[in-house]
């Protein structure tokens, strides 16, 4: 989804990328932590909406180039400017990747295997875990598991409570694995395919971060289950399962870096739905 671009934005891209032809400029949908004005096939320009947004964006615009630098064989986002203030805002622009996302339930388990063992295979050096960890600032004092324990399970309907905890159980007592390097929203439009379905690039880095790899073959569900199964071995395809029934994989993502959640009564007013749609 695109839409037209208010004037203060263009006047930002205009400012970022002097000369550039706006003409074809449009806004996509991306949330609420940025605007983002695509240039199609010229760049795509990043826009603070809060200040919160606008103090992390150079730390997490450096994760995109160390995250560039780590040989993945497929286009991510490289920042094409530096990140430049405006009033408050901030703003970056990043190379255009081109392709869409595929619709929800399709995809080619070969391809999709072959990006997740691509990610899972990529070296966390010293440097790249210190941009992971920048971008994520400031740095958790409890665990993603804390989190759910003692903000958000205790809040939940009581009916919900000993279910919430089982759940959570079972995530926890799965067997550490190795770190990996994970996107966190590998769904939708932030995977880009070409029209004969060769992946080309991947989007939105923001929730990345060094954990089971099998997060981010949860989040491929996306293109369904029996797709996934046939993307990963076993084991990953078990570990994606009990990560995805914690609370989805889509919630359990926003807690895994284990900073306090900004609004625990919406978080809880989503996962509620979810529970009463998972559990049989």
């Amino acid at each position: 989804m695109s839409s037209e671009v208010p004037t203060d934005l263009l006047e930002i891209v205009d400012a970022l990328l002097p000369g550039v032809p706006l003409d074809r400029a449009r806004l996509a949908d991306d949330g609420n932590i940025h605007h983002v004005v695509l240039l199609p096939g010229i760049a795509a320009v990043r826009i603070s909406r809060r200040p919160s947004a606008a103090a992390a964006l150079p730390r997490r615009t450096e994760l995109l180039r160390a995250i560039g630098a780590a040989g993945l064989p497929f286009a991510v986002p490289e920042p094409l400017t530096s990140v430049t203030a405006f009033d408050g805002r901030a703003a970056v622009a990043v190379s255009w990747i081109d392709g869409t996302g595929r619709p929800e339930g399709e995809g080619d388990p070969e391809q999709i295997g072959e990006l997740l063992r691509a990610l899972r295979e990529v070296p966390l050096t010293a440097g790249l875990r210190r941009a992971l960890a920048a971008a994520q600032e400031p740095a958790p004092v409890r665990g993603w598991a804390a989190v759910l324990a003692e903000d958000v399970i205790p809040r939940l309907p009581p009916r919900w409570r000993d279910e919430g905890r089982r759940r959570l159980d079972n995530a926890m007592a799965l067997d550490p694995v190795p770190d990996a390097l994970v996107h966190g929203d590998l769904a939708g439009s932030n995977v880009h395919w070409s029209p004969d379905g060769k992946l080309i690039g991947v989007l939105d880095w923001d929730l990345a971060l060094p954990f089971d790899p099998a997060i981010d073959a949860a989040c491929m569900a996306w293109h369904g289950w029996d797709t996934v199964r046939r993307a990963v071995d076993a084991e990953t395809y078990r570990r994606a399962k009990v990560w995805d029934q914690t609370f989805g994989i889509g919630h359990l993502i926003a807690v895994l870096p284990g900073k306090p959640l900004s609004n625990t009564d919406s978080y809880i007013d989503h996962i509620v739905p979810w529970l009463e749609h998972h559990t049989h």
